[in-house]
């Protein structure tokens, strides 16, 4: 399913204005750290991750690890960037309507900032 819906970020990270405006660098570092993951997994055998995050998953040996990455990598689950596009947060507004869990829709402009993103991505 998740192959056919279109992209839908699974995880997203929110932070106050306020918080924003008084920590930018904060925000930058972070968002880095984000992109520089992506740019590994897009950039490493599945073998390679499985042995990388074995440790977070000790009761599961590296070859499911490896599987379930491959299963990933198929769906083309990462991104290359951490960029939340318009298109995306509309497909998950519909999603959380439908499914009756949003009230109200909320414009992407006032919610989502691609700043930090797009910075971390180049």
């Amino acid at each position: 399913m998740g192959v056919d819906s279109g992209y839908i970020p699974y995880t997203a990270y929110s932070a106050k204005k306020s918080y924003l405006e008084k920590n930018p660098a904060t925000i930058q570092k972070f968002t880095n750290a984000i992109q520089k993951g992506l740019e590994y997994v897009n950039s490493h055998s599945s073998e390679e991750i499985a042995k990388v995050i074995q440790p977070q998953f000790k009761e599961t040996d590296v070859k499911t690890i490896a599987a379930i990455v491959d299963r990933y990598k198929a769906q083309d689950t990462w991104k290359k960037d951490t960029v939340f596009n318009k298109d995306s947060f509309e497909l998950l507004e519909n999603i959380l309507e439908e499914a009756g869990q949003l009230k109200d829709r909320v414009p992407y402009e006032n919610l989502v900032t691609t700043e930090y993103s797009e910075k971390a991505a180049k």
